[in-house]
C-alpha cells in the first residue's frame, strides 16, 4: 500500500515543490482519512504556498498509518517514498518540506534526501536523541506557539540549538499565544509559511524578520517572538 498524495499543481511548469507533512501519534496503525483533521490542518498552508509562488506545486501527502510506530518510522517511509516520486516526476527541481506535529519530526528526518533545501518543522514533536547533523547545508525554520500542551516547545528550541551549530541559517520563532493546532493567530502562522518558502525559493527577497532571525547565532535562546 503506497501513501495517498493530493497535488494541488500550478498553472504553468513546475518549478519548485513544497512537500507537506501532517501530524498524528506516537503508534497507532488506523488509515488516515483525508477529513482527517491532522491532514485538512496541511491544506491551507499548501493552498497558500501555491497562491504565493510562481510554478510551485503543493504535495499534501496522506501516510499510511496514523502514527509514528517505531521502530517501523512509517511516516519517514511514505515522506521517503514521496520524494523519490517527486524525483521522477520533476527531476532537479528544489524541495522544501513543511510539516505539523509529528510531521515535522518526518520533515527533519528525512531532510537529507537529495533535492530538499529547506525544512519548516512547526510545533514539532522532537526528542532529546533526534538526529540533526544531516541538516548541514539546509535552510531549517522551526516555530512553536509558547501554550502548546502538546508537543515541547522546549524541545525543539534544544534542537534549534544543535542545528544551529551544523547550519548557519537556523531560526526558530516562539508563537505568543500559540496552541498546538496553530488556529490562534493562524494568519500569522500562514504568513511564516509562505514568507519562508517564497525565499527560499527565490519569489522575492526574504522577509526582513526571517533573515534577521536566520543571522541569531546559534548561542542564543533560538526563541525569536513572533
Amino acid at each position: 500500500m503506497e501513501p495517498a498524495i493530493d497535488v494541488l499543481a500550478p498553472a504553468g511548469p513546475v518549478r519548485a515543490v513544497v512537500l507537506l507533512l501532517h501530524g498524528g501519534s506516537t503508534e497507532h496503525y488506523g488509515r488516515v482519512h483525508r477529513l482527517a483533521p491532522p491532514y485538512l490542518r496541511m491544506v491551507p498552508f499548501g493552498l497558500a504556498v501555491r497562491r504565493r509562488g510562481d510554478g510551485v506545486a503543493a504535495w499534501l501527502l496522506r501516510h499510511r498509518y496514523r502514527g509514528w510506530n517505531a521502530p517501523h518510522l512509517h511516516p519517514v517511509v511514505d515522506a521517503r517514498r514521496a520524494l523519490a516520486r517527486i524525483r521522477r516526476e520533476h527531476p532537479g527541481v528544489p524541495v522544501v518540506l513543511v510539516g505539523h506535529s509529528m510531521g515535522g519530526r518526518t520533515a527533519l528526518r528525512v531532510a537529507d534526501e537529495a533535492g530538499v533545501v529547506a525544512v519548516c518543522a512547526l510545533a514539532p514533536w522532537v526528542e532529546d536523541d533526534e538526529p540533526y547533523r544531516h541538516l548541514a547545508g539546509r535552510s531549517v525554520l522551526i516555530a512553536h506557539g509558547d501554550r502548546d500542551r502538546d508537543t515541547d516547545p522546549d524541545g525543539s528550541r534544544r534542537y534549534a540549538l544543535l542545528a544551529g551549530g551544523v547550519s548557519d541559517r537556523v531560526a526558530r520563532f516562539s508563537v505568543r499565544g500559540g496552541g498546538h493546532t496553530m488556529l490562534h493567530r493562524a494568519r500569522d502562522w500562514t504568513r511564516l509559511v509562505t514568507d519562508f518558502v517564497a525565499g527560499e525559493l527565490g519569489d522575492g527577497p526574504v522577509a526582513p524578520y526571517l533573515a534577521a532571525a536566520m543571522r541569531e547565532p546559534a548561542s542564543r535562546d533560538m526563541a525569536v517572538p513572533l
